[in-house]
Parts: C-alpha cells; structure tokens; sequence
C-alpha cells in the first residue's frame, strides 16, 4: 500500500533529522517504491531510465554540482528533473540549498527536506523503514511460535490445537510471537518475517475454556517476540486411516507465501501424540537439514550402497529397482510400504 510524504515526514522526521524547506503543497504524493536512488545524470539533463518514481537522495556530490549549474544560470536541467513526479527529494550532511533550487520546488510542488544524517546512514535507516512499510504483506490463520531459534508457522483447522500446543511450547521455554492471525512480510532475499496482525491483541492467545490469556503477564517478556522470520511450516490435520503418511522423511513438501517457498510439514493429530516435543523435533531437524545433514537422506543411501554391494549392483541401478517395486506396490495394491497399519 502506497505511503504518502506527508505520513513519512510525520513518522521518520525525528529519527532522520528532517527539516522540510519548500515543497509542502506536494507533501500528498505517494511514495510507492522500496528503492532509493542518488540522481546523478539525471541532473544534468540526461532522463533516459530515470528513476522518478523513487525517493531522490542528494549527497554532497550532487549539491555540488546543483550549486555549480545554478551560478551559471543554467536551470533548464533541473527544471526537466522536477518536471517529473518524484515523491520528494532529500539533502543529507545539513546542506542547505541555493535560493533557485528552493523556488523550483515550490514551483513543481516536489517536497525539498534537509537532514543532518550522512548520505550511507540515511540511506540505510531510511531503506529498512521503506522496506518495513512496503513490503508485500498478506494475513494468515495460524500461529507463530520461534522454537530453538527458528520461527515455525502452525497452522489447521479451528479447534485443532493449535494454540494449546504454542502454549505448551511457551512452557517448554519457547517463545509466541502471534496466536490466531499473522501478518507476514516478504523482505528482500526472500526472507519471511511474521508479526502480530493487529496491535491490540499482541502477546494475548485464546485458549478454549480459558478465554484470553495475556502470554507476557504470566511467563514473562521472555516468553514473547515482536516479530520472526518464518522458516518452516506446521499443517496440523486429525488422523487419517485411509490417508497416506511419511514414515521416513524422504518426502519434501513446501509452502509458497508472497512466491517464497518454505519447508512444510504435515503432522496428523491423534489422541497420544505429543505435539509439542514432535514439533521441537522437527524444528531441530529443519536446522540440521540447513546444514546439508539429511538423516533420511542418509540411511537410503547406506541401504542402496549395501544392497549394491550384496547384488554386484551399482547405487543408482538399486535405486531405481527401488523405486520400480515401490511403484508397482503402488498400483498393485494401492498402499505405500510405509502405510500406518
């Protein structure tokens, strides 16, 4: 969702050191982009790829060269620069403008601010507030729970326990970061952070026959994130007798969010089951499984070697008779041999 000048101005004015010189009729234009850009050329008149749609961050450099075309009269240049409609531009190191430049703002309605950060800093500050504010966002029904460090996403039907399980996991020693609804963002380098959707009910879980629970008041702030990057994906879903279900962990199943695929898991529920430790588990192994270790992965192939080397076979050969007879006990008898009996 677009942001506009005048939002901006209000929220990051005192954490950038702003300072609005000219320009405040444009203080309504929309900032719409992530990216910055510094100028340069296009202040000499040459536009071809300009990139106006974005914030203008004016250096030292670039103020040189303004001030040096400014005292030969020569303000054809900057009036095709703010002819087009840039959100607004900034000066960093406390510079202050020449008399033209400030009138050409007003003139084209382009909000001129001034900032005493230096250029690498404002930048950085001001790229990560863009990012946080614009970044694509979608809403999602589950939980959000960081365990051992890495933020699992649980999620099922209404009623399935999924909040009675990140509360347990809360006992363990973990930590909630959204129980019902959570927001999730995607960051450059396709990363995923979730966060509580709304405000008002942070840190608060809804526990059947219980009611709301305010997590932070019973186990502490150490019980509680603001927000996490999400790594991997917990469907929880009851017990099915005639579904199929891995029993050794060869199957990779993924979750796309905002076109960023995650690791997921689909863990069936029954009377029993451990929800808490299973997930502890899995969120264990999703980390060794970052490091290249597979221990699935590995005792196949230990097998194929072994019966390679019994049958005079080589590994690839014993995998495929492998997955032949896997396939035809498929068809034939319409279970998989790691069907739960």
């Amino acid at each position: 969702m677009p942001l506009s000048v005048e939002e901006f101005f209000k929220e990051k004015g005192n954490d950038l050191q702003l300072e609005i010189l000219s320009g405040s009729q444009g203080l309504q234009r929309e900032i719409a982009v992530i990216d910055l850009n510094r100028p340069g050329l296009a202040l000499g008149g040459f536009l071809e790829n300009f990139r106006w749609e974005r914030i203008q961050v004016i250096g030292r450099g670039e103020h040189a060269y303004i001030n040096h075309i400014t005292q030969k009269q020569s303000l054809e240049p900057l009036k095709s620069f703010l002819k087009f409609k840039t959100p607004c531009l900034i000066l960093t190191h406390n510079s202050r403008p020449k008399t033209e430049l400030i009138e050409l703002s007003n003139q084209f309605q382009v909000p001129l601010f001034v900032s005493g950060l230096q250029t690498a800093t404002l930048i950085a500050e001001l790229s990560n507030y863009l990012e946080e504010k614009l970044s694509p966002t979608i809403t999602i029904h589950g939980v959000l729970v960081e365990v051992y460090g890495l933020g699992v996403l649980i999620s099922g039907n209404s009623g399935i326990g999924k909040s009675e399980c990140a509360l347990e996991l809360i006992k363990r020693g973990h930590m909630l970061v959204s129980d019902d609804v959570v927001k999730v963002q995607h960051r450059s380098g396709g990363i995923l952070i979730g966060k509580p959707a709304n405000e008002m009910i942070k840190h608060h879980m809804e526990v059947r026959g219980l009611g709301i629970i305010d997590v932070k008041q019973l186990f502490g702030v150490s019980a509680i994130l603001d927000f996490s990057r999400i790594e991997l994906a917990i469907h929880l879903e009851m017990w099915d007798e005639t579904k199929e279900y891995d029993r050794v962990g060869l199957e990779e199943h993924s979750l796309e969010v905002l076109g960023v695929r995650i690791p997921r898991i689909i863990m069936p529920v029954r009377p029993g089951r451990n929800l808490a430790i299973l997930i502890e588990v899995a969120a264990l192994y999703q980390r060794l499984k970052a490091r290249g270790i597979n221990a699935a992965q590995e005792m196949e192939n230990n097998l194929l070697n072994s019966f390679a080397k019994s049958s005079q076979q080589t590994p690839t050969q014993t995998k495929q008779v492998s997955q032949s007879v896997t396939r035809q006990s498929r068809e034939g008898q319409g279970k998989t041999p790691y069907r739960r009996r």
